[in-house]
C-alpha cells in the first residue's frame, strides 16, 4: 500500500518550482492557474524572492500547495501516473491537507489556492504581531512536550501573570514536538525544556502561532469560507490532521479542516496508523521535509521525496 503526502509551512525556499516550471508545461499551466485565482506573480515571489515576502503565511501557504501539486500533475500527465491508480491514501502536514485534497480532487486547484490566501490572512489576522511564538522540542514526545508546556503556564500563574496559552500544536515525530501559544509562555518553556528532559527547544521564525486555541478567529473565517467552496468527495480517502484517521465524506472533511486551524496536527500518529493498516510507501510532493519525517517514526517504510524532473523519473522508474 503507499500513501501520498504533501508538506507544510516551513518548506518553502527562495527558488522553489523554478525549475520545474522551466522543464514542464504541465507545471507551467499549474502556476499560471494559481496565479489567475489570486490576481498576483506567486511563481515570480517563488522564483526570485525576496525571502521574507514569501515567508509571509498569506504567500507561503498557496506556494508551497502550488509546488506539490505542480509536481504531482507533471508525474499524472506526462508520465502517466495517476494518483487513483498508485495510492491508497493521501495526507498533508497541517496547510499540506489542502494539496491533499486538491490533489485527490475533492477540490478544484483555484479555489485550493483561494483558501490557503484566506487561510493565510486570517491566521496573521487573529494575533498580533509579536504576541505569539512556536517553538520546535528536540528530544521531546508529546507528553513531555505537554509537561513542558503546562509547566510554563503554571510558573507564570503562580508568578501573578496572566493566565497564558501554551499547547502542543504539531506532534511531528517520536522527538520532535511543536508547541505554540503566547510568546512569554512559550518561551519560557523553551527555558524549561532541557531541565524537564528534552534536548532542547527552538523558537520558530513564524509569524502567528498555529495550531493553538489562539487561532479561534482564524477558524471561524475558514468555517465561513469552506462552508461556501465545493469540496467533493476525494479519489482516494485522507489521512487528516485532527483525528489521525482515513475520511472520505465532503461534510466531514469539511467541518475537520475547520477543527485543524486550533488542532494540534497528529502527523506521527497518521503514519503510525498508516503502516499498521499496511502501508509500506510513501511519497512527498513538493518538499524534503516529511520523507525524512516518515523514516523516523517508521524506520521500516519506504519514503521518496519527489521536486525536481529526476525525481519524478525516479519515481517512475520505481512505482
Amino acid at each position: 500500500m503507499r500513501a501520498f503526502i504533501f508538506p507544510g509551512q516551513g518548506s518553502q525556499a527562495v527558488g522553489m518550482g523554478r525549475a520545474l516550471a522551466d522543464a514542464s508545461a504541465t507545471a507551467r499551466d499549474v502556476f499560471g492557474e494559481v496565479d489567475e485565482a489570486l490576481g498576483q506573480s506567486l511563481l515570480r515571489l517563488m522564483s526570485d524572492g525576496p525571502a521574507d515576502a514569501l515567508q509571509l503565511t498569506e504567500n507561503a501557504q498557496p506556494a508551497i500547495m502550488a509546488n506539490a501539486v505542480a509536481t504531482l500533475r507533471v508525474l499524472e500527465r506526462e508520465a502517466g501516473v495517476r494518483l487513483a491508480d498508485k495510492a491508497d491514501y493521501v495526507a498533508g502536514h497541517s496547510l499540506g491537507e489542502y494539496s491533499a485534497l486538491c490533489a485527490a480532487q475533492a477540490l478544484d486547484l483555484a479555489t485550493t489556492a483561494r483558501l490557503l490566501k484566506l487561510r493565510g490572512q486570517a491566521m496573521q489576522r487573529a494575533v498580533a504581531v509579536g504576541e505569539g511564538a512556536m517553538a520546535a522540542l528536540l528530544g521531546a514526545n508529546v507528553e513531555l512536550a505537554g509537561t513542558i508546556a503546562g509547566t510554563a503556564v503554571d510558573q507564570i500563574l503562580a508568578e501573578g501573570g496572566p493566565e497564558l496559552v501554551c499547547t502542543v500544536a504539531n506532534d511531528n515525530d517520536p522527538g520532535q514536538v511543536v508547541i505554540s501559544g503566547h510568546r512569554a509562555a512559550v518561551e519560557r518553556a523553551v527555558a524549561l525544556a532541557k531541565g524537564l528532559g528534552a534536548k532542547r527547544g527552538v523558537i520558530l521564525p513564524v509569524s502567528a502561532p498555529f495550531h493553538c486555541s489562539l487561532m479561534e478567529p482564524a477558524a471561524r473565517e475558514m468555517e465561513a469560507a469552506l462552508a461556501d467552496a465545493d469540496l467533493r468527495g476525494p479519489l482516494v480517502p485522507v489521512y487528516v490532521n485532527v483525528d489521525a484517521a482515513p475520511v472520505a465524506d465532503p461534510g466531514a472533511l469539511r467541518h475537520l479542516l475547520v477543527q485543524q486551524v486550533t488542532g494540534m496536527v497528529r502527523w506521527r500518529e497518521s503514519i503510525e496508523r498508516m503502516v499498521a493498516e499496511g502501508v509500506t510507501d510513501f511519497v512527498e510532493f513538493g518538499g524534503k521535509v516529511l520523507g525524512p519525517m516518515v523514516k523516523r517514526i517508521a524506520p521500516d517504510a519506504n519514503a521518496i521525496s519527489v521536486v525536481s524532473m529526476d525525481d519524478i523519473d525516479g519515481l517512475v522508474k520505481a512505482i
